[in-house]
């Protein structure tokens, strides 16, 4: 039996710690006062995103939920700076897109990036080789390393397939996908019969080929919970094309214009610009029609739409050679699969900084610690413009620079808090 298809999953990520800075002195023979050389703190380990083509599915994801990298080794004498953590990567597969469980917003779309770093890992703490002053010849701390982010996201698998069969259940769509493919998805004469979305690589020419999905049946409804189709409806998200495929040989009693007006209203529902997409729409089981009048209101609906028709029989691959020169055409001339753009915003993350600091001021360099500032410093990505800005204000808030300022600070003196050294400006 074939393992169950996951498309989504919520995760917890936490990077590794920094490292502890090391208290040591140098110890070497006929040396009786070596100086400080204890050595900084390893970085901690990312959590790193890679797309895999192998991978098709979330189910490696169903059972473990909780993932961390590994922590950063301490420093050691003889100015040794202790291992970094080994990242940690995760294997997702490529069309997945993480978004921000609270907000919904979409933190990073995993088509065609070679890897996205998720979680990064604390800084490692410096250790007493780099506190040593003319006046503290001999410093006996070190800087503990910083925590890695922690956060939790949502994993959605968002199929990449040049066409999208939709339509509702029963109409012919995997018998359709099994005749032009090499897939071979289960057929028989019954609703749901497809209960997970199928993809099929569609051969037209020396190198010209597309991928097909086919999804589950939609039905009235769908776009609010109703059926299978709402859960499946985001697999054909960045299909460039639609292939509605319609029953027109009234076996089951319904209409062909409605059936196609419905599964439109519903598209539309669950996203106005995938209603807005290119569509084919195809006529099916002509093999069974006994009065052709259903299949030519359809014919004449669609086309007074805008959109070409196509009739065919996919159990006898009538009409279906035509159809699949048709969507090969109209896909060279059809822009890329859609890439999503990340519109996550983090939260910035609240913190009393109105707790005690402590100010240590020798030979122009200022040593500035506080439990609040441990905690900034580790919400702070010192490489990102904006983080930084967000970093200086919240210090400038705290008061903490007027402080300083107040006791004395001059341009260009050094300002030590943690394992971030800076030269202080008004």
């Amino acid at each position: 039996m074939a393992a169950p298809f996951v498309d989504t999953a919520k995760i917890t990520v936490r990077a590794g710690n920094g490292g502890n800075g090391a208290v040591a002195f140098h110890r070497e023979k006929y040396v009786t006062n070596g100086g400080p050389d204890g050595g900084d703190g390893g970085q901690g380990g990312s959590i790193i995103l890679v797309p895999d083509r192998n991978l098709s599915t979330l189910m490696d994801f169903r059972y473990k939920r909780k993932y961390v990298a590994e922590n950063g080794v301490d420093g050691s004498s003889t100015k040794k700076t202790g291992k970094d953590g080994k990242d940690l990567i995760i294997r997702v597969p490529e069309g997945t897109v993480i978004r921000d469980p609270e907000s919904r917003q979409i933190i990073q779309d995993m088509t065609g990036c070679d890897q996205y770093v998720l979680a990064r890992g604390g800084r490692g703490g410096w250790g007493n080789q780099h506190f040593a002053t003319p006046t503290r010849q001999a410093p006996r701390f070190a800087k503990a390393g910083l925590p890695g982010q922690t956060m939790e996201v949502v994993l959605e698998l968002k199929l990449l397939a040049d066409v999208g069969l939709v339509g509702f259940p029963n109409v012919g769509k995997s018998t359709l996908l099994s005749v032009v493919s090499k897939a071979h998805p289960k057929i028989a004469n019954y609703h749901f019969t497809t209960l997970m979305p199928n993809l099929g690589v569609v051969y037209v020419d020396e190198g010209s080929s597309f991928v097909m999905a086919d999804i589950p049946g939609i039905i009235e409804g769908a776009s609010s919970g109703a059926g299978l189709g709402y859960d499946f409806l985001r697999h054909i998200d960045r299909c460039r094309l639609l292939l509605h495929l319609v029953d027109v040989s009234g076996n089951e009693g319904r209409d062909p214009v409605t059936d196609f007006d419905t599964i439109n209203a519903e598209l539309k529902q669950y996203s106005p610009e995938l209603a807005q997409r290119s569509m084919i729409v195809c006529g099916n089981k002509t093999d069974l029609l006994y009065d052709r009048a259903p299949a030519e209101s359809l014919k004449a609906h669609v086309e007074a739409l805008g959109y070409p028709y196509f009739e065919l029989s996919a159990a006898t691959h009538q009409g279906v050679k035509p159809l699949i020169q048709e969507i090969a055409a109209r896909l060279s001339a059809l822009p890329p699969v859609k890439v999503y753009e990340p519109d996550y915003v983090p939260k910035a993350p609240e913190i009393d900084t109105t707790g005690e600091v402590t100010i240590e001021v020798e030979d122009h360099v200022w040593f500035v610690e506080a439990p609040w500032l441990e905690h900034l410093l580790a919400c702070t990505n010192l490489q990102d413009f904006e983080s930084r800005n967000w970093f200086d204000k919240q210090l400038r808030d705290s008061g903490l620079f007027e402080k300083m300022e107040s006791m004395g600070v001059q341009d260009g003196d050094t300002v030590v808090m943690y394992n971030l050294q800076f030269e202080y400006q008004r």
